[in-house]
């Protein structure tokens, strides 16, 4: 049986999670004005934040998706990247916007952004949620980011622990993630 849901730390709530994506919203919809966009979303993380996002944005957009996995159950990457799910659609020509939850060691975003720079598309830009710089081992750039974070296991909003908490609509770290030496969370 799952323990009931405690919250360690509140690192983004609600109210400021809702503001950005409005902020983020308008500034993409500024950039891609007379562009043929194209959001890519990262699932399963991005979906409620793309899901957001999309409601704000005040330019035409197409959406596809993609499923990875590096982390497996785990709350670390490995480092190996998988292709779960594909896009339906060829990104040739299109103006991409790639959107994920977090960016944390780099290297799916490195994978992703090789994989999709060989389709050929018009341009290549990356917005993520959350950045977490303290954990990069390769780099990347972001062209939009939500919020920078503390290297702390954070849920919530998109983000689960070993698939739970996704629902949440703010990020947190676990009570249980906060306790030192806590297997799972780091």
């Amino acid at each position: 049986m799952d323990k009931k849901l405690e919250i360690g730390e509140m690192l983004l709530t609600e109210v400021t999670i809702q503001n950005r994506v409005r902020e983020l919203a308008w500034q993409i919809s500024h950039d891609y004005e007379g562009k043929r966009l194209l959001v890519v979303a990262v699932l399963k993380g991005a979906f409620i934040f793309v899901a957001d996002l999309a409601r704000h944005l005040q330019v035409p957009a197409a959406f596809d998706f993609l499923a990875v996995c590096s982390y497996g159950s785990a709350t670390a990457s490995s480092g190996e990247v998988r292709i779960l799910k594909d896009l339906d659609e060829s990104v040739e020509g299109w103006d991409v916007l790639l959107v994920e939850d977090i960016v944390d060691t780099g290297l799916t975003l490195n994978y992703l952004t090789q994989s999709l720079w060989a389709r050929r598309p018009a341009s290549l830009r990356i917005c993520s949620l959350l950045d977490k710089p303290a954990r990069r081992q390769v780099p990347v750039k972001l062209d939009y980011c939500g919020f920078q974070i503390p290297d702390k296991f954070a849920v919530g909003y998109g983000l689960d622990f070993d698939g739970r908490y996704r629902n949440a609509p703010f990020i947190f770290v676990p009570a249980e993630c906060l306790t030192e030496g806590e297997k799972g969370c780091d």
